[in-house]
């Protein structure tokens, strides 16, 4: 096996290479063992720096056009695409992804899904009627994005692509484990088009540049995706400042398979679901619910399915499943196996050991466990970084199913793709297709001019009112408490952040008179 080496030479912040002064973290392949690269150890300091280019760079990307994002976007797209196979080479060497899946869901699903987004531009309602009101959808500001190693580039795209399109900028933190893809994005980011300051990104462990991202008053947002227990930190770290946090965490989802299904094309595809990309997939299919009266059967047709994944190098086209992550990961994932085996799990199909012939790296053999109890360790522990989400396991139907934890508040419950949902925005975060994503932040209330000093750009809610984006001297009132923030006049389309026309009807044929 040839391993590659890497070269990040340090943070990207403020559109160049900005080097660390805290000493380097090690790039493991984990495949072999061998250091591939060094990234920095960012600090609070290097935190700073990027926020306050981020911060800096906001008034004037959030001013462009949402056509104007949309068609950066669409070259950052096509720039990854470009990119494939050194991307795909990255990832394979920082967290063992077979090679085949690396090109195909790990770099053509992200350059797609930057595709779709900036195809929101058009059709997304940036203003909106409500009655008497006009609500105006804005950028939130700083979005600040925390990503797992599991899919080092499709989580940040994810994130991301929205942000931009809806104007925001980003201070982005890869996984220490995965880091390579990050600097990929930087570099093809500055080639579409994407300014200086907009999307920054430092290197470093959760406990300090992720704590700093969190805790940062600069920061408006942060979108996190990973364990739960980090999460809970990050929400409880982000509270301090009152900021937005968007959390995907871990679940533990169900396969449940009927009386009436065809079962072999079920378990087929029940185990690709399971075993794909190691079983290192928050959406992946760990448990499988069958009828008490076929379990036999389906353990047999899962144990025959299951000698077609062949574990080996990620590098060889044919391998199917790939080392874990990390060799910390593995002694995880090979724990969580014991455990099975120690709760009276009956172990039908692989094991803890090693698989045959690997004797190095962090290669773990796909295990499926018999007549599981719901309330043990392998049925219910676990989240996105947890070894039982890693190998599936068979149980006896009839037990109460574990509903996997991805928080979303009330009013989010409705968004089925960014800016879905008909009573009010959200904030770019991630990417569409996830209920509790955002894309836009709303106004903060719909309310009128008389009771709220603002600063209106007159826009007409009916065809004859008051043309364009003229303002009257007398009705200006700052009412941004971030003066900086506030971006420079910009000919007529979507609203400016920091901007709120939400006015009356009769309100406006009444100001409109004061302009003539």
């Amino acid at each position: 096996m040839t391993t590659s080496t890497y070269a990040v030479t340090g943070h990207w912040i403020g559109g160049e290479t900005v080097a660390g002064s805290a000493g380097t973290l090690p790039v493991v392949n984990p495949a072999t063992g061998e250091v591939v690269a060094e990234t920095p150890a960012g600090t609070a300091d290097d935190v700073d720096s990027a926020v306050a280019a981020a911060r800096a760079a906001f008034p004037a990307w959030a001013a462009t056009t949402p056509q104007h994002r949309a068609d950066v976007l669409r070259s950052l797209g096509a720039g990854l695409a470009a990119r494939t196979e050194e991307i795909a080479q990255a990832i394979t060497a920082e967290m063992g992804s077979p090679i085949g899946m690396s090109r195909t869901a790990q770099v053509g699903f992200p350059a797609a899904v930057v595709e779709s987004v900036a195809g929101l531009a058009d059709d997304f309602a940036w203003t909106e009627e409500v009655g008497n009101s006009l609500i105006v959808r804005e950028p939130i500001g700083v979005v600040g994005a925390i990503t797992p190693w599991n899919f080092p580039l499709q989580q940040i795209v994810s994130k991301l692509a929205p942000a931009l399109l809806a104007g925001n900028t980003m201070v982005f933190k890869p996984s220490e484990n995965a880091p390579l893809t990050a600097r990929i994005l930087a570099e093809v980011a500055a080639e579409a088009g994407v300014p200086a300051g907009v999307f920054n990104v430092v290197y470093g462990t959760g406990a300090t540049v992720g704590e700093a991202i969190s805790a940062h008053p600069d920061i408006d947002m942060i979108s996190f995706t990973g364990s739960t227990r980090a999460g809970q930190r990050i929400s409880s770290v982000a509270a301090a400042t009152v900021k937005r946090v968007a959390l995907e965490l871990g679940g533990k989802g169900a396969n449940i398979i009927l009386d009436d299904a065809d079962l072999p094309a079920a378990v087929e595809r029940g185990l690709m679901m399971a075993f794909s990309n190691g079983g290192q997939v928050c959406g992946a299919w760990p448990r499988m619910l069958v009828p008490a009266s076929r379990q036999d059967e389906v353990v047999a047709l899962a144990v025959e399915a299951a000698k077609q994944y062949t574990v080996g190098d990620p590098n060889d086209e044919a391998t199917r499943i790939g080392p874990m992550a990390s060799e910390a990961h593995r002694q995880k994932v090979v724990g969580y196996i014991e455990r099975g085996s120690t709760d009276g799990a009956r172990l039908v199909f692989g094991g803890p050991d090693r698989p045959e012939g690997l004797t190095n790296g962090a290669y773990v053999q796909p295990t499926i466990f018999a007549d599981v109890d719901p309330s043990s360790a392998i049925a219910s522990g676990g989240d996105l970084r947890a070894g039982a989400d890693d190998h599936p396991v068979r149980r006896r139907g009839g037990g109460r199913g574990h509903r996997q934890r991805h928080p979303v508040r009330p009013d989010q419950r409705c968004l089925r793709r960014a800016g879905a949902c008909p009573r009010r925005g959200a904030a770019a975060a991630r990417g569409p297709g996830r209920r509790e994503r955002r894309a836009l932040e709303p106004a903060r209330a719909v309310r009128r001019l008389q009771a709220v000093r603002q600063r209106p750009r007159i826009r007409p809610l009916r065809p004859g009112g008051v043309p364009g984006d003229q303002v009257h001297p007398a009705l200006t009132e700052p009412d941004n408490p971030h003066p900086r923030d506030a971006p420079a006049p910009r000919p007529a389309g979507p609203p400016a952040p920091g901007s709120r026309a939400i006015l009356g009807q009769a309100e406006h044929r009444r100001r409109a008179r004061l302009l003539q």
